[in-house]
């Protein structure tokens, strides 16, 4: 009835529980919802009154496939002025979020069963979107239980088919800040196999402690039309702007055309009104992004010095983006049935580790409200302690432990 290749594809796991937490609200649960990736800030004043600018004109037509003059504009003067690194137009082309560039740069770099590395934990969509393009999902999974592989380790997974590695730093799910040492040393070995590089930069301004996210272009000393070194970005994360699906892939020409190619099939040229929003968020005041990065860095302590509260739960603290990757292993390896088990008995979302690659492990986003991270670990640790007291109440709901 369908494909085979559609057959190998699983839904997105963030997006069945952004669902599932949606029916459980309407029926009027108390759901506490610590598996999102989508910051709660409003968008850039700049961005909204460019769009809407755009709009009262009510001349919203097709864009080119490769994105409206304009919005290139904004991305080569962002790439010079946060990467230190001057491109042409020609070397820009801006999507439907920085998903589709990740999916269409796939398409134009992968021949069947070429393989794709990337470390785990891995963001969710990688091994799918890379069998998507007719590749080969493999994932690097660090020996000793960090979060970030050792250059020998990603250089023992190199093998005749492997045509990419992708590196997404800080990364979703563990907020780990990959070393300067790491990615300067995954850029020669890229260099030196004549692999590709796809740096999926999209939290690199949210970061924390000081901590500097290594510039990846700091490290290649090909910078011609023959590198393979592609960044992608995007005003979804940063800017708080999810909603717009705005994206980019800053690459060399001919890879560049070749997405371009393929955008003006898949689906034309991304939204105009979207990207007059995204001209405005990158051309105006910055502030917003330092506005966000101070409350998710505030957040962050406080989700992590609750976890820490619970017996057993081992935390490693996030040096960006606004997800943790705390290991529960030592109440359930299973971490789809823990995650399962949190929504059922306490109406908690998280997102299973299984997911990113790593078992035991659940994905908590601090990018929600401080009452909500509070009271959801709150019943967390409720559910899983058997020294708890026996109730609790969720409003006017109590709850009695009738397990062990």
């Amino acid at each position: 009835m369908i494909s085979q290749l559609a057959r190998t594809i699983k839904a997105s796991p963030t997006l069945k529980l952004n669902e599932a937490a949606a029916k459980l609200r309407e029926k009027g649960e108390p759901v506490i919802h610590l598996g999102g990736g989508e910051p709660k800030s409003k968008a850039p004043l700049d961005a909204i009154l460019n769009c809407a600018t755009q709009l009262n004109t009510g001349e919203i037509r097709y864009a080119p496939a490769d994105g409206l003059p304009a919005m290139k504009k904004a991305v080569i003067r962002y790439t010079e002025e946060y990467y230190d690194r001057k491109v042409g137009p020609e070397h820009v082309v801006v999507s439907s979020g920085a998903k589709q560039s990740i999916m269409t740069l796939l398409y134009t770099i992968l021949e069947p069963k070429d393989e794709v590395i990337f470390p785990a934990p891995y963001w969710v969509s990688y091994p799918e979107m890379v069998k998507l393009a007719g590749g080969v999902p493999v994932a690097v999974v660090p020996e000793d239980g960090t979060f970030q592989p050792t250059l020998r380790e990603i250089e023992e997974t190199i093998g005749q088919y492997t045509k990419a590695i992708i590196l997404n730093s800080p990364n979703n799910p563990s907020g780990v800040v990959y070393s300067r040492e790491f990615v300067a040393g995954v850029v020669e070995l890229c260099e030196r196999h004549n692999l590709w590089l796809v740096m999926d930069d999209l939290y690199n301004r949210l970061v924390f402690d000081g901590t500097v996210v290594p510039n990846a272009y700091q490290f290649a000393r090909d910078l011609g039309e023959s590198s393979k070194l592609v960044v992608v970005q995007g005003v979804s994360k940063m800017y708080a702007m999810t909603g717009f699906r705005i994206g980019w892939a800053i690459a060399n020409k001919q890879v560049c055309e070749a997405m371009a190619n393929i955008q003006s099939h898949q689906t034309s040229g991304p939204v105009t009104v979207s990207q007059w929003a995204a001209i405005g968020a990158l051309s105006g005041v910055q502030n917003s992004i330092e506005s966000l990065r101070l409350t998710l860095e505030n957040n962050r302590n406080v989700l992590v010095d609750r976890l820490r509260t619970i017996a057993g739960v081992n935390v490693t603290k996030p040096s960006g983006t606004f997800y943790c990757f705390p290991d529960f292993s030592a109440y359930s390896f299973d971490s789809q049935k823990l995650a399962e088990f949190l929504l059922e008995r306490v109406r908690v979302v998280t997102v299973p580790g299984k997911e990113f690659g790593m078992e035991g492990r659940l994905r908590i986003s601090f990018c929600g409200t401080i009452k909500d991270i509070m009271d959801g670990v709150e019943r967390i640790k409720w559910a899983l302690d058997p020294a708890a007291p026996n109730e609790l109440f969720l409003g006017d709901r109590k709850l009695v432990r009738d397990w062990q």
